[in-house]
């Protein structure tokens, strides 16, 4: 793939809790002259101007998950409402551990509904704190809650970050039908272009200058 094909697929991401405002405009400059497909920040940090084309992603629910759906979903329209083009929401992992599809899918909802469309919504699964089962199960709710990607990682778990395992299953599971988003843990160009190969549509790094250097023009 060539760099600027890369660039579209990347998330350039600031989430660390200590981001100042100057920080977060330093990312955007950063982001516009790499050519990403959008930046991710807090939802502190909107609303953000950016030059035009692009997108402006934030989370919700984020980094743990365990919080009320009616509280995500709040998160979520205050992130419209600030110009978020895309919502990253961390779902309530206890759900999927417990078997909870129903639950599971009745909070995706409740935050896509909050974020209608042509806003995106991915949905945040943190595969590797997941059996194969539960992440199958995680895609499925996702799915049927209309949401638009599946999301590996926050990158904040100690469980880990994306595995081109977990990649390769959300894409089984939800085929050609939602995105996948690779996130946590991808660092350099060899990780990046694993990631894809397995599936995966989009990037969530904060690596963003190391990844398209190892990259061919």
């Amino acid at each position: 793939m060539k760099k600027t094909e890369v660039a579209q697929m990347i998330d350039h991401t600031l989430l660390k809790p200590e981001a100042t405002a100057a920080d977060v405009a330093a990312l955007v400059a950063q982001g516009a002259e790499l050519g990403t497909y959008s930046v991710c920040v807090s939802p502190s940090m909107l609303p953000l101007e950016t030059p035009e084309g692009l997108m402006v992603a934030c989370v919700a629910g984020f980094p743990s998950g365990a919080v009320k759906p009616e509280i995500k979903a709040a998160e979520a329209t205050r992130a419209v409402e600030d110009g978020a083009d895309e919502v990253d929401m961390v779902i309530n992992i206890a759900l999927v551990k417990e078997g909870r599809e129903a639950e599971l899918e009745a909070e995706i909802r409740a935050v896509r509904d909050a974020v209608p469309a042509p806003r995106v919504l991915k949905v945040i699964i943190e595969s590797a704190a997941l059996t194969d089962e539960e992440i199958v199960m995680a895609c499925r709710a996702s799915e049927n809650a209309g949401a638009d990607f599946v999301k590996t990682s926050t990158g904040f778990h100690p469980a880990g970050g994306a595995s081109v395992h977990a990649v390769k299953l959300m894409r089984e599971t939800v085929g050609d039908r939602l995105g996948v988003k690779a996130s946590g843990g991808i660092r350099d160009a060899t990780t990046a272009l694993a990631m894809i190969e397995a599936g995966a549509s989009r990037l969530g790094v904060s690596a963003t200058v190391a990844i398209l250097e190892g990259i061919e023009e």
